[in-house]
């Protein structure tokens, strides 16, 4: 089954629900940073919280979703646009800790609690919109619920799972957002409380192969669940060698000329899907003239 997210309205259009598969996204993070069990939750969990509220997007809007909580796995950073592209990176990959009292991977114990959840949208204005909320609970599907409720201002339950087998690999990741509407009638809000609280963990569905559109059943339990969008999600960087030329300019003449004398080039290694760009001697000599033309 491959990725993708659905966009739906239920009970009477009281509620608007997303739904993901982000399996292969998941899995291919995992691959390009080497995560272990506990950093690989963390990291997942991550990547499909940012993907969903990304979701609520247009196009070519994107957000970024820092998440700081003190634990060993350090910072996450995602970002993620309205076309379902994210990117991810963890500080620190290789962390596996002991399951937790339910017998489950200790994301909260590799993230920390004691830091916050930050997320920046640019969306074409001249600057972007910043949110933060201080971490909950360290499980991060409490932390962007608690985030959507006191910086967004809309009421909604979010539920993030990743699956991941006894050799690090990814078996399985997904998740949901439900978002209140205005309108919502309290019967409703109680229903849905009662179908969370007894619904299995996402990624354990999607093993079992549920599609997305099986789990919304699932979530609107009244049969009036209506998909009204339905678009691929996928692991995409748009790192490229121009881009991090324009990163070494700003180093600076003396820098760059220190690594021609030392190393006669330059190596550059993209945080989030670990691409490697090399500049050779000439390429660096380029830009000093170019570093000289501006400050002409």
């Amino acid at each position: 089954m491959s990725d993708k997210l659905i966009k739906a309205l239920g009970y009477d259009d009281q509620i608007r629900v997303y739904v993901v598969n982000a399996t292969d996204m998941v899995k291919e993070a995992q691959e390009k940073h080497d995560t272990w069990s506990a950093a690989t939750a963390a990291l997942g969990r991550a990547m499909v919280g940012t993907t969903l509220l990304g979701a609520t997007l247009k196009g070519e809007e994107k957000l970024t979703c820092r998440i700081d909580g003190g634990g060993p796995v350090g910072y996450l950073l995602v970002d993620s646009n309205g076309k379902g592209e994210t990117k991810g990176y963890i500080k620190n990959p290789q962390v596996s800790l002991d399951l937790n009292e339910q017998g489950k991977l200790d994301v909260r114990g590799a993230v920390g609690t004691e830091g916050m959840l930050t997320v920046s949208k640019d969306l074409g204005m001249k600057e972007a919109f910043v949110g933060q909320v201080p971490l909950v609970s360290g499980e991060l599907g409490e932390d962007f619920t608690y985030y959507m409720a006191n910086s967004e201002q809309v009421p909604s339950a979010i539920g993030l799972s990743v699956l991941v087998n006894p050799d690090e690999t990814v078996k399985a990741a997904g998740g949901f957002m439900i978002q209140v509407l205005p309108d919502a009638e309290e019967e409703t809000i109680a229903r849905l409380e009662d179908t969370i609280n007894s619904l299995p963990m996402v990624s354990q569905l999607m093993d079992k192969g549920e599609s997305p559109e099986e789990i919304l059943d699932r979530l609107v339990s009244d049969g009036t669940a209506r998909v009204v969008d339905t678009m691929p999600v996928s692991f995409r960087c748009d790192c490229s060698k121009d881009r991090f030329k324009g990163a070494l300019v700003t180093l600076g003449e003396n820098e760059l000329q220190q690594m021609i004398d030392e190393d006669h080039g330059a190596e550059a290694v993209c945080h989030f899907c670990r691409s490697e760009y090399h500049f050779n001697e000439s390429e660096l000599k380029e830009l000093i003239a170019e570093t000289k033309k501006e400050q002409e």
